[in-house]
């Protein structure tokens, strides 16, 4: 019974997103002001009727409802109970369930956004959003009911896919989904703004919040997902581009542009039509990963859906909001006003460069995805584009954005002076040089790129704590030298301005990590129990090889004892083979001995007849500061959000009060 109300639930959120939608529009028409505040209830209904289905659904994994065919497809009665519940968005359908709950979340929480929104703005943003709402949530009744029926009920399931067993693949995807919908928030404003007309600072400071929500949440969720390809695949990298990562980096490096265009935008009333136009391409690049991945064009273990069916109508989608909202865009955008002016040379110009560089990245990234994906179903002609090209193109753009950030940071608004900018990042430039020039000379002979990456990566950093510094000392007759006095100006910065260098500051911490893989290591041996394979600075020794036994699967696991090359010890690892017999599918466990922010990585080959197995240990020097770069820059942007200013609109001039002779008599 809770699955049938489950379903009907979904279908009256059909119906209310569509009131949702339609009701503002007939307001504006008729004058009706009442029905434009039905958007308000009209939401949050909506979103009430969603979470229930659901939970419903959430309800049918927990209890193993096996008359459910989404539960028959990825449950089973001896999985571990977090992972049923994480199967309720393992799969297509019930993926996308959970979409439209973040998508209808976000409409519920515009709705009770009441003062620090515009009514009118408010209003039409929540009518471009239940029109999103809709659309998804038919798409999902016709062609993905995770509620489906099926009769005569088995007595068991198929098992979640074992490689979707996992606590980071259980947080991926909710992390995920908060940051790609999140971003049809400010999409579903900027189309508000270009239907009334208006596009101003009170836009943009109501627009800020929920950009910065979905990429904190967005990063998170891509480094999330890094992490777990990491140390569930076994192979050993942290990053592949793969089309499926890709989709979701799109719209990270979209969305950070867009941050820094909002910022412009609130400051000086400046690049009013390109922040619009940014909003709408950070959701369809969203829009245009969800076609990647549920259109049958890709297999990948990323990957949900094969139906080609649901990709025609996800490509509908596209062509309706995507097409809609530029079309809309090119009538309304030669009627705004561009807004304030500033010089090449200042902050405003170092953030337009920035949002050069990082539309030319994600345009590499774009052009490098979808070009051999629309040759195959064009032509029929099949074409890799692999790292290499990523690599060629992308690195190359990103280093120029790096030496940016801390001097468009160092530098005045409107008008700026690059050689005081200059003068004040000098330690910032002499501690990058000293770090690269010394992981030159110790690795001598190594990966030329790696050094000059850790300069990078310590730039980042001490131009960010620079920035804090400057700010909190204070310019011309307003400097002190007083250090007591600095750190009480330091307090009292706003938020935002913490926020900003933690972000930055993340940003150098990944470029750290990211440069360390340049002396990664990787040792291969086929060895038997007391046999040694070494990588980097350390030797694993195997001690045994030994069957465990897990709820649902059985595991041939190898025991590792790990020293360095003096013989010290260091520690233990394990690494298996998990075979799962509901879905007669092997994956393989990787062992992970961290010592400091590196990693010594072992991963488990096959199991030969006489005995010995193959086994790979990798040596990752500094790779956890990729995660947790990550994890500043999200905090950096999590902060940002408590400042005062986030909470509140951008003061309206007040009209002028009238004096008493002109007040019309009652």
């Amino acid at each position: 019974m809770i699955v049938e109300i489950g379903h009907y639930a979904l279908a009256l959120a059909l119906a209310l997103s569509l009131v949702q939608a339609v009701m503002p529009a007939w307001a504006a028409r008729s004058g009706d002001a009442a029905l434009r505040e039905v958007a308000g209830p009209a939401a949050l209904g909506t979103f009430a009727c969603i979470l229930f289905a659901f939970c419903a659904l959430t309800y049918a994994h927990v209890t193993s409802d096996f008359s459910v065919q989404n539960v028959v497809e990825n449950s089973h009665t001896a999985k571990p109970l977090i992972y049923k519940i994480s199967g309720v968005w393992g799969n297509h359908e019930g993926s996308m369930l959970l979409w439209v709950l973040i998508l209808a979340l976000f409409g519920a929480w515009v709705a009770t956004a009441k003062t620090s929104v515009p009514p009118v703005l408010r209003t039409n943003t929540l009518m471009v959003q239940a029109s999103v709402t809709f659309v998804f949530v038919l798409f999902i009744i016709t062609t993905s009911n995770p509620f489906a029926r099926v009769a005569p009920a088995p007595l068991e399931g198929n098992d979640l896919n074992p490689l979707l067993q996992d606590f980071g693949l259980a947080i991926h995807p909710p992390l995920l989904y908060l940051g790609y919908v999140g971003f049809s928030v400010t999409f579903a404003f900027a189309v508000a703004a270009l239907i009334e007309g208006r596009i101003d600072a009170v836009w943009a400071r109501a627009v800020r919040p929920w950009a910065l929500i979905a990429w904190s949440f967005l990063t998170l969720g891509i480094a999330m997902g890094s992490y777990w390809a990491y140390y569930e695949l076994g192979w050993g990298g942290w990053w592949f581009w793969d089309p499926v990562e890709n989709a979701s980096l799109m719209p990270w490096i979209a969305g950070t542009a867009l941050l820094h265009s909002i910022v412009v935008m609130e400051k000086r009333d400046a690049l009013k039509v390109w922040t619009v136009l940014l909003a709408i391409l950070t959701f369809s690049l969203s829009l245009v990963g969800t076609f990647i991945v549920r259109s049958g064009l890709l297999t990948s273990v990323h990957s949900f859906a094969s139906d080609p069916s649901r990709g025609v109508f996800i490509l509908a989608i596209l062509a309706l909001f995507i097409g809609g909202a530029l079309s809309l865009f090119a009538w309304r955008a030669p009627s705004l006003r561009q807004g304030g002016l500033f010089a090449p040379i200042s902050r405003e110009g170092a953030l337009v460069m920035n949002n050069l560089f990082l539309v030319a990245a994600c345009a590499t990234v774009f052009v490098g995805t979808l070009y051999p994906l629309l040759l195959e179903m064009l032509t029929g002609e099949k074409i890799s584009v692999g790292p290499p090209f990523f690599n060629w193109t992308f690195i190359p753009l990103a280093l120029p954005l790096l030496v940016i950030v801390p001097f468009g940071q160092a530098l005045a608004w409107k008008r700026g002076d690059a050689a005081a900018a200059a003068q004040r990042l000098l330690a910032a430039f002499a501690v990058a040089l000293v770090v690269a020039l010394g992981a030159a000379a110790w690795a001598w002979g190594g990966p030329v790129m790696a050094p000059v990456g850790l300069g990078f990566g310590a730039y980042l950093i001490i131009g960010s704590v620079l920035e804090i510094w400057a700010r909190a000392r204070g310019y011309g007759h307003n400097r002190t030298r007083d250090l007591g006095t600095t750190w009480r100006r330091a307090i009292g910065l706003p938020r935002s301005a913490w926020g900003t260098a933690l972000a930055h500051a993340g940003v150098g911490v990944v470029v750290l990590g990211i440069a360390g893989q340049g002396w990664a290591t990787e040792g291969l041996a086929t060895i038997r129990p007391g046999g040694q394979v070494a990588s980097g600075p350390y030797v694993a020794t195997l001690d045994r090889i030994g069957p465990t036994k897990g709820e649902n699967y059985e595991e041939t696991t190898a025991f590792l004892t790990l020293r360095n090359r003096a013989g010290d010890y260091v520690g233990t690892a394990e690494t298996g083979k998990r075979f799962y017999p509901s879905r007669r599918m092997t994956v393989t466990e990787s062992g992970l001995k961290t010592v400091g922010v590196s990693q010594i990585y072992a991963s488990l080959g096959e199991v030969m007849p006489d005995g010995s197995i193959g086994m790979r240990l990798y040596y990752k020097p500094l790779v956890l500061l990729i995660w947790i770069g990550s994890l500043i820059m999200a905090a950096g942007g999590g902060l940002s959000l408590t400042d005062r200013r986030m909470r509140v609109g951008a003061p309206v001039k007040a009209r002028a009060k009238l004096p008493p002779s002109a007040v019309p008599a009652e």
